[in-house]
């Protein structure tokens, strides 16, 4: 399985990024061999739309789970008409976060946001 997770550097000992649009970077994790990968977030630098296009990045990153913090409605309805599964995450821990989730110690995200449409963050 691939979990991807918004980060704010590219080393796997990273704290989550707050914000899943305009993260840096994913860090998608591969359970079947324990490796990291990183995808740089070219859409961070949008002046507007970045959760839309983050969230076609995460879907062609092939991952089945995304754990975040926070998920704006735009990016959450193409993420999960990806049949992808969303996870809150619970620590700043890149680390803390994939053990809970393998542990299921985390819940589903069902706090969707509006989005902060051109706001600066989302």
């Amino acid at each position: 399985m691939r979990i991807l997770i918004p980060v704010d550097e590219q080393v796997k000992d990273t704290d989550v990024c707050m914000s899943f649009g305009r993260a840096p970077y994913y860090l998608i994790y591969n359970t079947e061999d324990s490796t990291y990968e990183f995808i740089k977030n070219i859409a961070a630098a949008s002046p507007g739309g970045a959760g839309i296009q983050a969230a076609q990045i995460v879907v062609d990153s092939k991952a089945q789970v995304l754990l975040t913090p926070r998920c704006g409605k735009n990016a959450a309805d193409i993420i999960l008409g990806a049949d992808m599964k969303v996870y809150k995450t619970l620590n700043p821990s890149v680390q803390y976060n994939i053990k809970a989730f393998l542990d299921g110690q985390l819940n589903p995200l069902t706090e969707i946001h509006p989005g902060y449409h051109n706001h600066g963050g989302n």
